[in-house]
C-alpha cells in the first residue's frame, strides 16, 4: 500500500491481499506451527516456523507498520511483551531511560521491577515540561525518552516534536506509546519519533477480546549506534518468543478495519460525557485534552486529529466516594483495560495504578477513569448522572 492511500483504505487492505490459493478476502488464520519444506532451507514465502514467521501475524505486522507510517511492524503477546523486547533489544546494563511521572503502571511497574534490576538505570520526569525531561538526561547514558501521549491516567500531553529533538541531540530514541491516541488519532513517527508501541489489546482490537501488543520502527533511525533498531528488534522478537499467535493475530486485523469508525464515535461520545461532567458540582477537576483549560491543550490540538475515548475526574468527596461511584453505575462495566466497544470505569489508585501506590506516580484517591464505549451516549450519561446524584 501508498503512504498516500487513506487511513481506512490502508487498515482494510495493507498487509492483507486476497489470499493467492483460495481468492479469500480476509487474511486466513494458519494455525500452524511448522511449514513444509521444499528441500533443506527451500522455505515457501520465507516461512519454516510459526515463532519466527507466520503469515498471519505477518498481515498483522505490515498493517500496523502502514498504519503509523513507519518502516516494519513487529506484534507481540501484550503490550508489554513489546516493549520488554524493545528494551532488551536496544539497551544493556548502565544504560538510562527516562520515563513519564504520570504513566501506565505495568510499565513504571517493569522499568523498577523488571529492567533495573538488570542494570537499565531511569529517571522519572514530566514529559509535558521539555526542560524536565532535558534535565533528566544522564548524558552520554540516555539510550531512550520513554512517551506517554495522552498519558495514563491523568491525560497529560506531551510536545512529540519538542521531545524527539531533545532526544536526538542527547543520542537517544525517542519511544512513544500511542494506545490512548491510536494511530488514527496521532502519527508520532512523522513527528518524529523513533519507535511506536501499542496495547493492541486495546483500541486497535477494539472489542475486549484479544491482548496484543505492537511495536513499528521509523523508516530513518540517525541516532548513532542506533541505526540498527529495526534489526536488533527483529532478532529479538523471534530470541525471545513472546510473538502474537495467529488467531489472535487475526482479531486484531479484524478489529483494525474498523479502528476510523470506531475512533471518530468513541470521540463524539467522550466529548459529550465531558461537557455533563464538566456541569457537575461534585466534580472537583477533570481531565480531558480537548478541554481549552487543559495545560497542553495547545499541543494536543496541533499533533492529535481529535482528542480520544479516554476521560479521568476527580470527585470532590474524596476516596470513599469515586470507589462507590464506579460500584453504582449499571450500564458502564467495572474493569480494568480500555479502548474496547462498552464503556469502562474504574478507581486507578486500587486497579491499575495500584503498584505504584508510595511512589512518585501515586495517582489521586479520588480519580475515575472513563473508558467512553460506543453506546447511545444519552444512555451513557443517564448512568453517570445517577451514580454521582447519589455519591458525587
Amino acid at each position: 500500500m501508498s503512504d498516500e492511500h487513506g487511513f481506512s483504505t490502508r487498515a482494510i487492505h495493507a498487509g492483507q491481499e486476497a489470499d493467492a490459493s483460495t481468492g479469500a478476502v480476509v487474511t486466513p488464520i494458519y494455525q500452524v506451527s511448522t511449514f513444509k519444506q521444499d528441500g533443506i532451507g527451500g522455505f515457501r514465502g520465507g516461512y519454516e516456523y510459526s515463532r519466527s514467521a507466520n503469515p498471519t501475524r505477518t498481515a498483522l505486522e505490515e498493517c500496523m507498520a502502514a498504519l503509523e507510517g513507519g518502516s516494519r511492524g513487529f506484534a507481540f503477546a501484550s503490550g508489554l511483551a513489546g516493549q520488554d523486547t524493545l528494551v532488551r533489544a536496544l539497551l544493556v546494563p548502565g544504560d538510562h531511560v527516562v520515563v513519564p511521572s504520570d504513566a501506565y503502571g505495568g510499565t513504571y511497574r517493569y522499568f523498577n521491577k523488571v529492567a533495573k534490576p538488570h542494570g537499565i538505570e531511569h529517571t522519572i520526569a514530566k514529559v509535558a515540561d521539555l526542560d524536565a525531561v532535558r534535565d533528566a538526561i544522564v548524558p552520554g547514558a540516555t539510550k531512550l525518552i520513554w512517551i506517554e501521549t495522552p498519558t495514563n491516567p491523568l491525560l497529560g500531553i506531551a510536545d512529540i516534536e519538542g521531545l524527539a529533538a531533545i532526544a536526538h541531540e542527547a543520542g537517544a530514541l525517542l519511544v512513544v506509546d500511542n494506545t490512548f491516541a491510536t494511530s488514527y488519532l496521532q502519527q508520532p513517527l512523522a513527528l518524529g519519533a523513533d519507535i511506536v508501541t501499542q496495547s493492541t489489546t486495546k483500541y486497535s482490537g477494539g472489542h475486549s477480546d484479544v491482548v496484543g501488543g505492537a511495536v513499528v520502527t521509523a523508516k530513518e533511525i540517525t541516532v548513532p549506534d542506533l541505526e540498527d533498531a529495526e534489526e536488533r528488534i527483529a532478532f529479538h522478537q523471534n530470541s525471545i518468543g513472546g510473538i502474537a499467535g495467529p488467531f489472535d493475530s487475526w482479531l486484531t486485523l479484524r478489529g483494525l478495519k474498523t479502528l476510523a469508525v470506531r475512533m471518530e464515535r468513541h470521540c463524539d461520545n467522550a466529548e459529550k460525557v465531558v461537557d455533563f461532567l464538566s456541569d457537575q458540582d461534585g466534580v472537583s477537576h477533570v481531565y480531558y485534552p480537548g478541554l481549552p483549560t487543559h495545560v497542553n491543550h495547545d499541543v494536543a490540538a496541533r499533533q492529535m486529529k481529535r482528542f480520544g475515548g479516554m476521560v479521568s475526574f476527580r470527585l470532590a468527596k474524596g476516596e470513599d466516594a469515586a470507589v462507590k461511584a464506579c460500584a453504582a453505575v449499571q450500564l458502564w462495566t467495572l474493569g480494568e483495560s480500555l479502548g474496547g466497544v462498552e464503556s469502562l470505569i474504574e478507581h486507578p489508585a486500587r486497579m491499575t495504578h495500584a503498584s505504584v501506590a508510595g511512589t512518585e506516580l501515586e495517582v489521586p484517591n479520588d480519580l475515575i477513569r472513563l473508558s467512553v464505549g460506543i453506546e447511545d451516549v444519552d444512555d451513557l450519561i443517564a448512568d453517570l448522572r445517577e451514580a454521582l446524584d447519589i455519591h458525587g
